[in-house]
């Protein structure tokens, strides 16, 4: 593919498509013949047991890794097939929100905000200052510019990468397990962002998240990945409300059912002896 060339698309289409989509490393598969679509302006949740291949999808969708078979579309066009070029159009137009942050330790919140539009754009510095003063002030942290990474609490990190994530006015925003290891008050306040963000910047968003209450929240959409499938996809009601054995335990927090507390192993008594147990 010589370039970037998006198909026509209209706002009923999908931002992102998984169409027939297997990925694994080697025998081990990750995402088996999988389909899905994350309408636009929405807030999809991927969730479901660790392992299960959420952050795989979003990696898939960023271009980082590619499917062995199926097709990645994001706005119409095929992420699989995109060259270098093309590929860099593209996260031109998605924002990454990584677990715990990720910010850059030696920098201040002004200039890892600024990061990306210096990074990508050859804005005069006096727009770049306002542009984030104005996504700070969106996070409620434009009086925290001159801090350092050190200097933030685990929640204020957060949201100083959130308004990193939204620096160049995406499209597509992916939030990677945003509310791990925030406090209540921290949690509440970032799923509030997540949701108000994306309407007010007309946002789509996809979350990747274990906190069933906070994320059911803010979601349109909740896709729960098992197995390699797609074991529940529609909206966090009819997900909570789901009859499969596996989606239920989930949603409910069970300790049996289909996802087994012990791996596979031998019997206690092939390990130890008959006489050691």
């Amino acid at each position: 593919m010589p370039g970037f060339c998006l198909m026509s698309t209209t706002p009923s289409t999908p931002l992102v498509e998984l169409r027939n989509l297997t990925f694994g490393y080697g025998a081990r598969v990750i995402l088996d013949d999988i389909s899905l679509t994350v309408p636009r302006g929405k807030v999809t949740a991927l969730m479901g047991a660790s392992g299960g291949g959420k952050t795989t999808v979003l990696r898939l969708i960023g271009g980082q890794i590619r499917a062995q078979r199926g097709q990645t579309l994001f706005d119409g066009a095929d992420v699989t097939t995109m060259d270098q070029r093309a590929l860099y159009a593209a996260r031109r137009r998605m924002g990454m929100l990584f677990q715990f942050g990720a910010l850059f330790t030696d920098m201040s919140v002004f200039d890892n905000v600024a990061f990306p539009l210096r990074e990508h754009t050859k804005l005069p510095e006096a727009l770049v200052r306002d542009i984030v003063l104005l996504k700070l002030n969106a996070v409620g942290l434009r009086g925290a510019r001159n801090l350092m990474p050190s200097e933030l609490s685990g929640g204020m990190a957060r949201r100083v990468a959130l308004a990193r994530a939204i620096a160049l006015d995406p499209d597509l925003v992916m939030y990677d397990e945003p509310f791990a290891g925030l406090d209540p008050i921290s949690l509440g306040t970032a799923a509030r962002l997540i949701r108000e963000l994306n309407g007010a910047l007309g946002l789509t968003s996809i979350v990747v998240s274990h906190d069933l209450d906070e994320t059911f929240g803010i979601a349109d959409q909740v896709i729960v990945l098992a197995n390699g499938k797609i074991a529940a996809q529609g909206t966090p009601d009819e997900v909570r409300h789901s009859t499969d054995p596996l989606v239920s335990q989930f949603v409910n927090a069970r300790p049996d059912g289909p996802v087994h507390f012990h791996h596979p192993a031998p019997t206690l008594a092939e390990d130890f002896g008959k006489d050691g147990v």
